[in-house]
């Protein structure tokens, strides 16, 4: 028997599947980034980000770089610049604690209407290229290391690294006290793993001898050579991340004291830490054999151990990688969604999740970029190209930046002022030109074309939308 549709009910389950639709959307208009980050949290996420595969793949290469005792010279020399750098994004973070971190500091610095829209573009822009690749650098890392522990072929080792970005995106897919809990877990396991390879060498091997070395055979021409500046490069990437908290700005607590304070905290603790992490290694596995190994943190292990340590040790190793590609995914998925919110990026990249209030599409889309490079690229050199893309926008142009915000509005509204201004800025800035020309012609054309080719897009959008330079 026929039986005819009840279209009043119908319409009225499409009525009530509309107005759902639209409270959602008003939602997600509605939301924010909320502050729920302490000083505590802060650090540890600045410190999880500092500490990835990098020292334990990068150990080896400085060495050979230095060819002698005085490597322990450039992990110093990049401890300094961190310091010096962290003075100019400390008065930034603290003057301007919103998302997105550089992206602020060079709008408001170079003039929100004319070139700081240039400058905020760029660095934007950038960072599409270079924030996936350094998430892809830490998972290829991830699946080389993991070779220690089981034979893995390219194929294996590039879906292993996939994985790893997949993982790492479902995780971040939550609240950020959430994400602060999560960050302490990893951090744990950061410092239990450092802690065990200098407690390895404290008991096994002569701390002093490297040390000892270092100062029997110390040359200061050595400063200013081309295996110091590429040894440097190496060791300053390796630091990198002492200023995520200032990506997560807007969700800081108390930022004007909080921001300067975890990044301080967090280059004395991983300068510490890496000392003794070279001092340890060094004590117990000479310079001379170190530079040739490609697990040297697990060679040191088995040493000390045995084979059974050596392959916990790796697995500490890869829950270090785990924890620092973690921070890295949770402070750059704030950059496109800043942009956004400004209007300088895609609209669709401001939505924040109306419950769990992050940056979801932002997320996704570092997320699904990272991917696709840690199945198509290799480790080798890519450190390098990362650093050669920031130097010149993100680094040398908010040192500059800080001047140019100084002059137009004074100092006495800024929670932090750096001391001994201009001289960090001076120092910074020069020291950050010169890691740029280390990195080689290349990698300074490859920098340069990524300049370049943001400067275009923003050229035709601006022409598009008509606004400065194009602005009737």
């Amino acid at each position: 028997m026929f039986c005819p549709i009840p279209v009043e009910p119908f319409s009225s389950y499409l009525a009530s599947t509309r107005n759902n639709y639209l409270r959602y959307m008003k939602l997600i208009q509605q939301a924010g980034l909320e502050r729920r980050l302490g000083l505590f949290h802060s650090t540890v996420i600045n410190m999880i980000d500092m500490v990835g595969i990098g020292p334990f793949v990068v150990l080896p290469l400085v060495i050979s770089y230095i060819g002698g005792p005085q490597f322990l010279l450039a992990w110093i020399a990049g401890a300094l610049l961190s310091f010096i750098d962290a003075m100019i994004w400390s008065e930034l973070g603290a003057a301007y604690p919103e998302a997105g971190g550089s992206f602020n500091f060079l709008r408001k610095a170079y003039g929100e209407k004319k070139w700081g829209r240039l400058f905020s573009f760029l660095y934007t822009w950038q960072t599409l290229i270079q924030a996936p690749l350094v998430v892809a650098s830490g998972s290829i890392g991830f699946a080389q290391y993991a070779g220690y522990l089981m034979p893995l072929d390219e194929v294996s080792r590039r879906i292993v690294s996939g994985l790893v970005v997949v993982s790492l995106t479902a995780l971040l897919y939550r609240k950020i006290e959430t994400i602060g809990k999560i960050s302490t877990l990893l951090w744990l396991g950061v410092i239990g793993t450092l802690g065990w390879i200098i407690w390895g060498g404290f008991t096994s091997g002569n701390m002093s001898t490297p040390i000892r070395e270092m100062v029997a055979d110390a040359d200061i021409s050595l400063l200013f050579s081309a295996g110091f500046g590429a040894a440097m490069v190496k060791t300053i990437y390796s630091y990198l991340g002492y200023y995520n908290v200032c990506h997560l700005g807007s969700e800081i607590k108390n930022p004007g004291k909080n921001i300067p304070r975890s990044m301080f905290l967090s280059v004395f603790g991983i300068t510490v830490l890496y000392f003794l992490l070279n001092v340890s290694v060094t004590a117990v596995i000479p310079w001379n054999e170190a530079q040739h190994s490609e697990f040297i943190v697990s060679t040191f292990i088995e040493k000390v151990y045995g084979p059974s340590a050596a392959m916990w040790a790796t697995i500490m190793v890869l829950w270090v990688a785990f924890a620092s590609l973690f921070a890295v995914m949770l402070g750059y998925s704030r950059v496109p969604y800043a942009a956004a919110k400004e209007g300088e990026f895609f609209k669709a990249f401001s939505s924040v999740h109306p419950t769990r209030h992050f940056p979801h599409i932002s997320l996704l889309a570092l997320g699904s970029t990272a991917f696709i490079f840690s199945m198509l690229f290799k480790l080798s050199e890519v450190i390098t190209a990362i650093l050669a893309m920031r130097i010149l926008i993100q680094f040398s142009g908010q040192a500059i930046g800080v001047v140019l915000l100084r002059r137009r509005n004074g100092t006495a509204h800024l929670p932090y002022k750096m001391p001994f201004y201009p001289l960090p800025v001076i120092l910074a800035t020069a020291l950050w030109l010169w890691i740029f020309y280390s990195t080689g012609p290349s990698f300074m054309l490859a920098g340069l074309i990524v300049i370049f080719s943001g400067t275009i897009a923003f050229l035709l959008k601006a022409k598009n939308e008509r606004h400065w330079p194009f602005e009737k």
